[in-house]
């Protein structure tokens, strides 16, 4: 099992989401956050003021998955949530050792 957590941009979530379902990933957790890499943020005008937004809006996607479906979960991913500019995001995966459903008390690839 693999956890794989994406950041995106907030207007790409839609897309992601649908792409994953349609692979078959029965679950994800969404988080607001914010962040900056290579775009290092822009400055914007606010009543006649300029002032710099070094952090921007991004969204954190969290999925467990199973191993078998980690190629097509990041090319969906990749697909969904690509413009082709600055400020796209990453994917990181990670070894996932336990899952355990707190309602039945599954544990392993069933529990996802």
């Amino acid at each position: 099992m693999k956890f794989v957590t994406a950041i995106i941009k907030p207007f790409k979530l839609d897309e992601v989401r649908e792409a994953l379902s349609a692979m078959g990933v029965s679950g994800l957790t969404v988080t607001e956050v914010k962040g900056f890499g290579r775009q290092k943020g822009h400055t914007e005008l606010y009543r006649g003021a300029e002032y710099v937004v070094d952090f921007l809006p991004k969204i954190k996607l969290e999925i467990g998955i199973q191993d078998d479906l980690l190629d097509r979960a990041i090319e969906a991913i990749s697909k969904a949530a690509g413009t082709g500019k600055i400020g796209d995001g990453k994917i990181f995966v990670f070894d996932l050792e336990q899952v355990v459903r707190i309602r039945t008390g599954e544990s392993g690839p069933e529990a996802l």
